[in-house]
């Protein structure tokens, strides 16, 4: 097991508006996206102060009794919010379950936004606990963060031969989920193979992480050796999702990861997967396809591809429980 070398980004040309900043951010995370679809970006905007308080925020949930968590569990499988209870879900299916929990929120809408009363996928309504403060906190880094997935795509976008804000009706209305993660140290009584996070690849466009100091991220590199990816002060580290990978054709990819949290330590982490809108049309690009080839994948919906890999990660413990697996 060796550190991973990941390309670091710096995005205040980007962020900056600074003149050819975005080409030459596009060129950088082009680079990147193609090759080990995992990078980091420093200088990206987004306050350091609310990045501690989000932290805390973490922290605090966490630390709440376990009924007053689960009283967060409505709906989850349909809404893909609220409360995930420790190996309540299992990323790599031929594995046991993952020693995590989770807490997602989405999209913050009210209980009559026409887009829930309508039915539309992914629309909910955030579960919030009782904590003061705490839901302005989440939101606020919710959309800081959201703010930066869109202007990287627009860096995306220009590396793609497309116009610069091709993503920009794509995503202004996102199934995007922040999730915040728990991880306990990996105890000697785990299940053979069972670690924080199964090996998987992330669903969406591209994903936005804050891990803390603990670290653990593990990236597999495309010939199968396994390397660690360390926490940087400061820097987010980006990846790829399977829905970009295939807007893209497979242009860029999408690489497996895990995480092993084998520090004997708590970990945290903030997880921000930006997913596209509901009915965005995720077809393959023109530019990503040569020229007397055909596109690898037919055009499906944001909805839709979003729908079969949740299936898929939650099935396993479904099938087995019935519901949330809770322990």
């Amino acid at each position: 097991m060796t550190d991973l070398d990941l390309p670091i980004i710096d995005l205040k040309p980007l962020v900056s508006g600074a003149p050819g900043g975005l080409e030459t951010v596009a060129a950088e995370i082009g680079c990147a996206a193609r090759e080990t679809g995992f990078f980091y970006v420093k200088n990206h905007g987004v306050d350091q102060v609310l990045i501690g308080e989000v932290f805390a925020a973490a922290h605090k949930l966490f630390a709440q009794p376990l009924d007053a968590k689960m009283a967060l569990t409505k709906d989850f499988f349909k809404t893909n919010r609220g409360y995930v209870p420790m190996k309540g879900e299992n990323l790599d299916p031929t594995k046991p379950s993952d020693l995590k929990e989770a807490f997602n929120i989405g999209l913050d809408l009210a209980e009559d936004d026409p887009r829930i009363l309508a039915g539309e996928p992914f629309r909910a309504v955030n579960l919030w606990p009782d904590l003061p403060g705490w839901k302005e906190v989440v939101l606020a880094y919710f959309n800081a963060v959201w703010m930066l997935g869109q202007q990287m795509h627009r860096a995306v976008a220009a590396d793609l031969g497309a116009h610069p804000d091709f993503f920009e009706d794509k995503l202004d209305a996102p199934m995007a989920t922040l999730r915040l993660l728990h991880y306990p140290p990996q105890h000697a009584g785990a299940e053979k193979g069972q670690i924080g996070a199964g090996t998987h690849t992330d669903y969406g466009n591209i994903t936005i992480l804050l891990p803390d100091a603990v670290g653990g991220l593990e990236v597999r590199r495309r010939d199968g050796v396994w390397l660690k990816a360390p926490t940087l002060e400061g820097a987010f580290v980006c990846n790829i999702g399977d829905c970009l990978m295939r807007w893209t054709n497979d242009v860029y990819v999408s690489t497996p990861h895990r995480v092993v949290n084998a520090s004997g330590l708590e970990r945290y982490s903030i997880a921000f997967f930006l997913d596209p809108n509901p009915d965005a049309d995720v077809a393959c690009l023109p530019s990503c396809v040569a020229p007397g080839d055909e596109a690898k994948y037919d055009p499906i919906s944001g909805a839709d591809y979003l729908k079969s890999k949740l299936d898929a990660s939650y099935e396993p413990v479904k099938a087995a429980t019935g519901h949330v697996q809770i322990e």
